[in-house]
């Protein structure tokens, strides 16, 4: 009997579970080359956590290494080390803590968790500074096999070098799922500034700036535009606080926004379209001395007139990284109910039905799509 027992992890609550030796994944061999598979089963080594997937979002980062974009996959020495299990946007339950784990993590098994997408290094000099999210080594979750596995599977490992986040029950399956973008989404909307008498465009209504439509309203500026080509998608934005939407097939931006602004152009704005219209049209859109931040994956290089940015307008450009800082600020407002993830989070699917589940993320239909896996 005792040996039967001992064949059981138990964790706290009502969670119980089979330490089985296999999982089932999805895994990414290559370019369009993703398969469903049973692997082994992680084991936490010292400091290292275990977790059973709750949820784990398509981004579309995602979508655009499934398809084989260059940023991933390009070169001698491609990014993306597979085959490596996909999958970022992720959260779970702790179900197994390695030696020292629980003090290193500060938390305990049956603790409902989160990790930051990337597994800083430790050692290089933007991790020493407190940088970490500019790592040199720059493993993320979900691209570098064995050191940094993704959550597109029943389990996966937290090495000792990730950071982890307790969140609080009271916060929902949906919202959960929505921390990581969300944290992204707080970390580009604080670089940009926004001042209480800004005009500020947000390009792009998918996950990402939807999420940030969010961040900006909390912030109250002057005027909080957003533009996309879904009419659905400018609808949810102003639910969540736009008090102008655009919808460039049929609107004429330059002219709404001139209107806006006395003809001076955006004082920010924030591009997160993925795609080279979206560049060029900021540049168009926004005032001389603007602040111009970009948060984007893109498919494809983008070529605009550099000389907009020095000697016509002066601008203030500005990247946007992952979410530094932010994972903590998402989950207070998550919990405080000051953000949502409903009208977000549209879908959500088996492993069994990730193929269906991508290219429903690869597409206008949906807005973020997760996948649950079961145990």
């Amino acid at each position: 009997m005792a040996a039967a027992m001992g064949s059981l992890m138990l964790k706290k609550g009502p969670h119980i579970m089979e330490k089985h030796n296999e999982m089932q994944a999805v895994v990414c061999h290559g370019p369009k080359d993703y398969r469903l598979e049973r692997i082994s089963k992680p084991q936490a080594r010292v400091n290292e956590l275990v977790i059973r997937i709750a949820a784990c979002g398509i981004c579309a980062s995602d979508c655009k290494c499934h398809s084989g974009a260059a940023m991933f996959w390009g070169g001698d020495n491609p990014w993306v080390k597979a085959p490596v299990v996909p999958g970022h946007e992720f959260f779970g339950y702790v179900v197994e803590a390695g030696e020292g784990a629980e003090e290193h993590f500060d938390v305990k098994v049956g603790d409902k968790v989160i990790a930051e997408q990337i597994v800083p290094c430790g050692k290089c000099r933007f991790c020493k500074s407190g940088k970490y999210w500019m790592c040199e080594v720059h493993n993320i979750f979900g691209f570098q096999r064995e050191v940094a596995e993704g959550g597109m599977a029943q389990y996966m490992r937290i090495p000792k070098t990730a950071i982890v986040h307790k969140i609080p029950e009271s916060v929902s399956l949906e919202d959960s799922a929505l921390i990581e973008p969300m944290s992204c989404a707080i970390h580009t909307v604080n670089r940009g500034e926004i001042q209480l008498d800004d005009v500020l465009v947000i390009a792009g209504a998918g996950t990402l700036g939807l999420c940030m439509v969010q961040v900006a309203a909390l912030k109250t500026p002057k005027k909080l535009v957003v533009i996309d080509m879904v009419d659905e998608r400018l609808e949810l934005a102003k639910k969540f606080g736009a008090d102008v939407v655009i919808n460039p097939s049929r609107d004429n931006a330059r002219e709404i926004i001139n209107g806006l602004t006395d003809n001076y152009g955006c004082d920010v704005y924030i591009e997160t379209t993925g795609v080279p219209a979206g560049v060029t049209q900021g540049l168009e859109l926004i005032r001389k001395l603007g602040r111009f931040v970009e948060f984007s994956v893109f498919g494809a290089e983008t070529s605009a007139d550099w000389s907009i940015i020095g000697d016509r307008k002066e601008l203030d450009v500005r990247g946007a990284h992952l979410g530094p800082y932010c994972y903590p600020v998402a989950i207070d407002l998550f919990e405080r109910g000051l953000l949502t993830s409903k009208g977000i989070v549209t879908h959500d699917f088996g492993l069994d039905s990730w193929a269906e589940a991508f290219e429903l993320a690869n597409s206008t239909k949906s807005i973020k799509v997760l996948l649950k896996p079961v145990v």
